[in-house]
Formats: structure tokens, C-alpha cells, sequence
């Protein structure tokens, strides 16, 4: 893990003239700049999530500061046992934070894909945004929900933090359902004839 603070300011001079400084914005320069970020949340000793990014950018402004995720992000959330059950994975991400209030949000952004191991069913939008007072994953845009049941769409999502009750705020009036086949093949591998096997050429 390599973090870094750096400010430079250039000033070009041509031949026979001078130019005029411009005013150097220094909140469009990251205060620190983490690459190949990786932190674990525990809980009285269990891991409650794992979150890996390529690079971390921190700035900073006199009313919020915020962390910006341009390679992309990763979150692994485990359940009480301490087995993985949810990641959600995206191609970017910001951290938002006010300083003069309570506000915070997180929000990723670019092929967001929602995974819950447990129930099976992924979600995939174009962004999500985590509310970390309410323990809750939302979105107005439009979602696709693959479950063992089939596929649901639509727009606008909210579930819990970990994807355990997903649903989706405005479906379309028409969804894929796969029901289960209950259609049972049997073979009887003794007299069973396949089709030949080419044998060298012979």
C-alpha cells in the first residue's frame, strides 16, 4: 500500500514575454492517492466486510471531503457465520462526506453488479447508492434481477445492505419466469447406443 500528498505548480515562461500566473486551485489535487487498497470491517472479532480498490484519491473542501475509486471498486460482506454471502462490484465510485453535517453517501457507479450468494440472485444497474445510517442499497435507475425464479426488471431498487430482500420499485409490466423442469430422463446405460466414436480414422 503506497500513499502520497503531492502539489506541484508550474509557471512557463516563453521568449521575450512573461506569462501571468494563474490562481492554483488545490482542490482538484488529491491530498493522498492510495493504490491497491484493501481494509477489513470487524466486529468483536468477526469480518463483517472486505472492501479492494485499485486506486484511492482523497480531496478535500472547506464544507466536505470525498474519496473517489476511479479504477474501480469491490465489497465482500460476510453473515454472522462468517461466510461471504454478498460483493458488489463496480467500474467506479465516490465517497461523500459534509463536514458541517450528518449527510455521507456512497455511491458506485459504471456495470454495477449486485451479488448475493445466499439467496442465489444478482442484481445489475448503472449505479447504487448506500445509505450507512439506514443499513439500506438503493437506486432509481434501471435494474435487472436474475433469480432462481427467473428475471425481473424494472426501474428503482431498494433492499438492505446485503441484498437479503431486493425489490424492485417500479417492474415492468412483463418478466421471463423459468420454472422448474420436472420433466425426469432415464437411461438405461446397458442398452444404450450413442453415436460412434471416430477411431483413428479407421
Amino acid at each position: 500500500m503506497m500513499a502520497t500528498a503531492t502539489a506541484v505548480a508550474i509557471v512557463v515562461y516563453s521568449c521575450g514575454s512573461r506569462t501571468k500566473s494563474q490562481p492554483f486551485d488545490f482542490t482538484q489535487i488529491p491530498l493522498q492517492t492510495v493504490d491497491d487498497m484493501f481494509f477489513v470491517q470487524t466486529e468483536n472479532g468477526e469480518i463483517q466486510m472486505r472492501v479492494e480498490a485499485g486506486v484511492m484519491q482523497r480531496y478535500d473542501t472547506d464544507t466536505s471531503s470525498f474519496e473517489l475509486f476511479p479504477k474501480g471498486l469491490r465489497v465482500f460482506a460476510y453473515d454472522d457465520e462468517g461466510l461471504l454471502e454478498t460483493t458488489i462490484v463496480s467500474e467506479n465510485a465516490r465517497h461523500h462526506k459534509s463536514k458541517n453535517t450528518a449527510y455521507e453517501v456512497w455511491a458506485a457507479f459504471g456495470n454495477v453488479v449486485i451479488r448475493n450468494e445466499k439467496k442465489s440472485e444478482t442484481i445489475e444497474t448503472d449505479t447504487i447508492y448506500w445509505n450507512r445510517d439506514k443499513q439500506e442499497i438503493y437506486t432509481d435507475c434501471y435494474v435487472r434481477l436474475y433469480s432462481p425464479q427467473g428475471l425481473m426488471q424494472g426501474y428503482g431498487m431498494r433492499s438492505d445492505e446485503k441484498a437479503r430482500n431486493a425489490v424492485i420499485n417500479r417492474p415492468f409490466d412483463t418478466y421471463g419466469i423459468v420454472k422448474e423442469d420436472s420433466t425426469k430422463v432415464v437411461i438405461d446405460t446397458a442398452n444404450f447406443i450413442g453415436p460412434l466414436l471416430k477411431n483413428n480414422g479407421k
